[in-house]
């Protein structure tokens, strides 16, 4: 009798223990900075690579914490596509001429520079960098991060990234892996369009394969989360700090690898709406047919809802979107399984239903979409009507190799 008791009680602690290391909160590495890693920017000139995701868990952000330290001397402020606010449009160039903050010179490196200057570097003993990604190739924050290590090899100057975790999850790898040839500041490397890692991750990627210019001068120094996992926690969805405009929504960031592929043709991805990529249309489109053929294909993690918007020019989200002012018949993605839906599976599976239903409608701007695609492979087989099983297929390959060299670059 008092074996099964304290067995029965043992069990209760064992799952008492396991759910709070469950729900135990994710610490980012800005905040683990001050916490834990001082000494590494102590007495320190920084250069900081930040924007309004910057922030600690208090909500301070970064810069204010760095000029709270007596021994830590902030001499310039780096700011990626979306500028210091995030408040700029997809693809505004960005030039803050003697904008400061708080006597700090702001500097964009998304306008006639992508990477600091020696000039912009001359008083910088060490770069922090600190921005939130969406894991998604074509988003450019990791492009930014890929134009810092390369400065800084080219400077000597040491790079310290304070990771945050991947919103759509560090287990989902999909779609084509770049082209050498389609590389470009939406596609800075060889990787697929979803690569499953954080930007800490992908920084030590980025030098461990020898892909940054100079990358044996880059010293490196990651500072990981704690209590993160790879899988999409339900609760993720409860705090969200849009890193753009138009992913307004951990749930648009989980569709955006997939939707954002439209960008690259003549159909709404819903710019000019309160639902981009959640929604997508054009004014000859049938809701219910879309909805039935996608059907067909087994879309897992999600469902469609039949929708009409009038897309309309929005300040600081989309001043000239598709369709201005026309209405638009399509479909609302609703996601049900975060971790069972394939955004990227899900684009090619759209645009195969697309073409089959509206043929020559649909049309390809064949520069954008490939430079997307990272390659021109993807477009060619969609308009020669492949099956998306088979389109799959195609990638396994390259995808197989990049998991196994990916590996060994993980810190969680």
């Amino acid at each position: 009798m008092e074996k099964k008791f304290l067995y029965r009680h043992l069990i209760i602690l064992f799952v008492f223990l396991f759910s709070l290391k469950l729900n135990a909160q994710i610490i980012n590495g800005a905040d683990l900075l001050f916490s834990e890693n001082l000494n590494l920017i102590s007495g320190k000139k920084v250069g900081v690579v930040c924007n309004h995701t910057s922030l600690l868990a208090d909500g301070k952000h970064l810069v204010d914490a760095l000029l709270d330290q007596n021994n830590v001397s902030v001499k310039s402020i780096f700011t990626p596509e979306h500028g210091f606010k995030g408040s700029a449009e997809a693809g505004e160039l960005i030039d803050y001429k003697k904008n400061l903050y708080k006597d700090i010179p702001i500097i964009s490196l998304y306008g006639k520079d992508r990477k600091p200057s020696k000039e912009n570097l001359k008083d910088v003993d060490v770069l922090i960098f600190d921005i939130q990604d969406v894991g998604a190739r074509f988003y450019t924050y990791i492009s930014t991060m890929y134009y810092v290590l390369e400065s800084a090899g080219e400077n000597n100057i040491p790079v310290i990234i304070l990771d945050r975790p991947n919103p759509i999850g560090g287990n989902y790898v999909d779609g084509t892996v770049l082209d050498p040839n389609y590389k470009s500041f939406v596609g800075i490397a060889e990787i697929p369009i979803t690569h499953g890692m954080t930007i800490g991750e992908l920084a030590k990627y980025f030098i461990g394969e020898k892909l940054v210019p100079n990358w044996k001068n880059v010293s490196l120094n990651v500072i990981s989360c704690k209590n993160w996992k790879r899988e999409i926690p339900d609760r993720f969805y409860s705090k969200w700090n849009s890193p753009s405009p138009n992913i307004n929504s951990l749930e648009t960031a989980l569709v955006y690898p997939g939707t954002c592929l439209l960008e690259g043709t003549n159909i709404s991805e819903g710019r000019g709406t309160r639902f981009p990529f959640l929604q997508i249309g054009a004014p000859f489109f049938k809701s219910e047919d879309i909805i039935e053929k996608l059907n067909l294909l087994k879309v897992d993690g999600a469902e469609f809802q039949p929708v009409s918007f009038i897309p309309e020019g929005i300040t600081e989200m989309a001043t000239n979107p598709k369709f201005e002012g026309k209405t638009c018949f399509g479909i609302k993605i609703k996601i049900i399984d975060p971790n069972k839906f394939e955004s990227v599976k899900f684009g090619v599976k759209l645009l195969y239903v697309l073409t089959k239903l509206y043929g020559s409608k649909v049309k390809f701007s064949e520069s954008s979409f490939d430079r997307l695609a990272g390659t021109n492979i993807l477009r060619q087989q969609i308009n020669n009507k492949m099956k998306p099983d088979k389109i799959f297929a195609s990638w396994q390959k390259e995808l197989t190799k990049f998991n196994k060299i990916k590996n060994q670059y993980l810190l969680y």
